[in-house]
């Protein structure tokens, strides 16, 4: 599967299921031209993985939305829930590694710890 450009309007029928692979980037952007290649490569190896582009430029309502201070930046999202997301163009063996390790997570274990974490901000604010 090739990337697929994400804009404001497709963004949530994109990252509501699945896991989805987010490269902020623009075409200024020297790392980010160098980690293009790599993300690319990636989405063809990994058909079960939707792998998105986000110009931050053409979309900076979306940047802004998740705070992306520095690009590129790859986000991990899976079942609708951000597992991951770090600054800083990834070399194809990392990326790998990341690709592996957000397949692996225990969505379950993960949806338990928010709904803890969000129960008990809800008990301090009462």
């Amino acid at each position: 599967m090739a990337t697929v450009a994400v804009t404001e309007k497709n963004f949530n029928e994109i990252a509501d299921e699945g896991i989805v692979l987010l490269d902020f980037w623009a075409d200024w952007c020297g790392p980010c031209r160098q980690f293009g290649p790599v993300f690319e490569k990636a989405s063809e190896k990994h058909g079960d993985i939707t792998f998105g582009k986000i110009d931050t430029d053409a979309e900076s309502g979306l940047a802004e939305g998740f705070e992306i201070s520095s690009i590129p930046t790859i986000m991990a999202i899976r079942d609708g829930i951000v597992v991951y997301a770090q600054p800083g163009a990834l070399p194809a063996p990392a990326l790998e590694d990341l690709i592996g390790q957000v397949k692996a997570l225990d969505m379950d274990a993960i949806r338990a710890e928010l709904a803890a974490e969000l129960d008990g901000e809800q008990k301090q604010q009462s």
